[in-house]
């Protein structure tokens, strides 16, 4: 069920990654940052509500660790969407989409003490592959020595970074309800929207001086983003929930496949034969971790 769901997730995160390029080059970092969030709130509060009468409520736990840990994955995926989008801007949207797929290895390392997951031999060899199959497709060669100087380079793994944080984070907070995973996961991704929506909108607010801010800038294809952000979100945040957030973020690479295809025919990019050769690596590393199973 959750190969399935990923799969939706990913279909779902290369359109709206596409228009929130171009949205973030219309209306900025900030809007196309905040989009995402409070133009998904009301799907994602529909989406809730349906859970509620289909699979029951949930209860959260006293001791306050899910607000604890669901701020934490808020915070989280606020900045890692930043740092992609300023990849945008200094390097390219196939570099930009694909260094933050670095998260995958990076969220199996943070998830080993935090969520007690582990993975099969031919799980691992997966996650490694995919995130040298992002590598070859991102860094230039030739210019290996300046590698660290490369500040597309350090915000794209910064930003896989905190895209993992927020994988696991999501995955804690949903466990820490008592209840429906399904329901579990959906309360998990309403609350971060919605605290993501309060900071951002805030922000913006405060920066233009202009209480209608958020809502006067490319309405339409800031509503576009928020409607595929939802439905993805809504995919990976249940995903999370029922498999390891490493495996899922693997398997999720195939996502690839459509940055390749906005790479060149919507944003007019040339691809190397370096990039494809990476692009097949990660392939390589969905069928890996496909066809694994879970310990």
């Amino acid at each position: 069920m959750w190969i399935v769901i990923t799969l939706f997730a990913a279909g779902c995160q290369s359109v709206r990654t596409a228009y929130q390029n171009s949205l973030s080059r219309e209306a900025g970092f900030l809007h196309a940052t905040m989009s995402r969030s409070l133009y998904g709130l009301p799907l994602v509060s529909l989406y809730l509500l349906v859970c509620y009468f289909i699979f029951g409520w949930v209860t959260l736990p006293i001791n306050g660790l899910f607000w604890l840990v669901a701020s934490i994955c808020a915070v989280s995926q606020i900045i890692a969407t930043y740092l992609m989008l300023r990849v945008f801007q200094s390097g390219s949207f196939t570099q930009g989409t694909l260094l933050a797929k670095t998260e995958a290895v990076q969220a199996a390392l943070i998830g080993l003490p935090l969520l007690h997951y582990t993975l099969t031999v031919g799980a691992w060899l997966g996650v490694f592959l995919g995130v040298l199959g992002a590598l070859v497709m991102s860094v230039k060669w030739k210019d290996l020595k300046q590698v660290h100087k490369d500040t597309s380079l350090i915000f794209g793994l910064a930003s896989g970074f905190f895209f993992a944080v927020t994988s696991v984070t999501a995955s804690m907070a949903s466990h820490t309800l008592s209840g429906s995973i399904i329901t579990g996961a959906g309360v998990t991704l309403w609350y971060v929207l919605a605290l993501q929506s309060v900071i951002l909108c805030c922000i913006q607010i405060i920066r233009s001086r202009d209480m209608l801010a958020p809502f006067r800038r490319s309405l339409g294809l800031s509503m576009k983003v928020g409607v595929l952000s939802s439905l993805g979100s809504i995919a990976w945040f249940t995903a999370f929930s029922l498999a390891n957030p490493a495996v899922v973020k693997t398997l999720g690479q195939i996502e690839v496949l459509g940055t390749l295809y906005y790479s060149k025919v919507r944003f007019k990019e040339k691809l190397s034969k370096q990039q494809w050769i990476g692009g097949a690596m990660i392939m390589a590393s969905i069928v890996l971790v496909a066809t694994s199973t879970i310990k």
